[in-house]
């Protein structure tokens, strides 16, 4: 067998590994028709983050809507000339659909994916070596969990030009601390069983341990809490849009939802509320459908009876 031969078919190994383990979960989560639901969902959410601002048949902030006669449709209701209706601004409701859900997948994948991760190491380190390390990382996660998060995000935001990247790390930065008191709880239990102790009495260093030893037994729960974390990114970035601390330069689901409210038109334009409304509720109730499925696999306490 050559040398390149070698390299070929650890990729192709890999990739089979890869694909068989994508196969598995979408026929897993195929069980659950309420996870399966939240997949489809979740698929169309990213669909649409991706490729939702090439989709929008128009700019959502420059073109205004104009009628057979030339002038702007405000605040009008879907028809031939806007399938989602238009604002008080004239402006196409579907385009800024499209082009909001970009801003939304960036937070929220970005987002969760830094709060599992930043819980994750703080609870792996925190609950394997104990201590004063241990005692400093408690004390500064129960700090956090002291410090309510949307008052000190508009307090930071305040003083500092919000943009997407921005309102990201604030979001990872306050809600580490769920999955980091989760996965401590497991660690303290995974370092007093016998492999670990094995490996620490053939020598392997403490970095080794926690590698290779402890997290892999706690990286369901990771991913568990990294799922969660998207959701609650996503909400909380809606959230802080809808106060006025969103990117001002960015289209979000969060931002329509504020226009509409500050326009006093929020009981009136059903067709401008909805969709931003739908697609904040779908994506975050998606997201904790396929977390819930996959909770009850590391936890099977909390299984229903069925």
């Amino acid at each position: 067998m050559s040398t390149e031969t070698k390299p070929k078919g650890a990729l192709y190994s890999r990739i089979d590994d890869l694909w068989t383990t994508v196969r598995d979960q979408f026929a897993f989560l195929r069980q659950d028709p309420l996870a399966f639901g939240g997949m489809i969902v979740v698929g169309a959410f990213v669909f649409l983050g991706l490729f939702g601002p090439l989709l929008a048949p128009h700019d959502p902030i420059e073109y205004t809507v104009r009628g057979d006669g030339g002038s702007v449709l405000r605040l009008s209701a879907p028809s031939a000339e806007a399938f989602f209706g238009t604002t008080s601004y004239g402006k196409d409701v579907l385009s800024q659909f499209l082009a909001g859900a970009r801003p939304t997948l960036i937070v929220g994948l970005f987002g969760g994916l830094g709060t599992g991760a930043l819980g994750f190491t703080v609870g792996v380190v925190s609950g394997y070596y104990g201590g004063w390390v241990d005692e400093l990382l408690m004390r500064l996660t129960d700090l956090t969990f002291s410090l309510p998060f949307m008052p000190m995000a508009l307090l930071l935001l305040t003083f500092m030009t919000p943009n997407i990247w921005l309102i990201t790390a604030i979001i990872a930065a306050f809600l580490w601390k769920m999955p980091a008191r989760v996965v401590r709880s497991e660690v303290l239990s995974v370092r007093e069983r016998t492999f670990v102790k094995s490996a620490r009495a053939s020598g392997a260093s403490d970095l080794r341990t926690m590698l290779y030893h402890v997290a892999p037994n706690v990286l369901p729960i990771g991913f568990l809490y990294t799922a969660y974390g998207v959701a609650w990114a996503i909400a909380a970035q809606a959230s802080l849009a809808f106060l006025g601390f969103g990117d001002p330069t960015m289209t979000s689901w969060g931002r329509m939802l504020r226009q509409v409210f500050a326009s006093g038109n929020m009981r009136v334009a059903w067709w401008w509320v909805l969709p931003p409304a739908i697609g904040i509720a779908a994506i975050t109730t998606s997201v904790f459908l396929i977390g819930r499925a996959y909770e009850e696999v590391i936890n099977p306490e909390i299984q229903t009876n069925q």
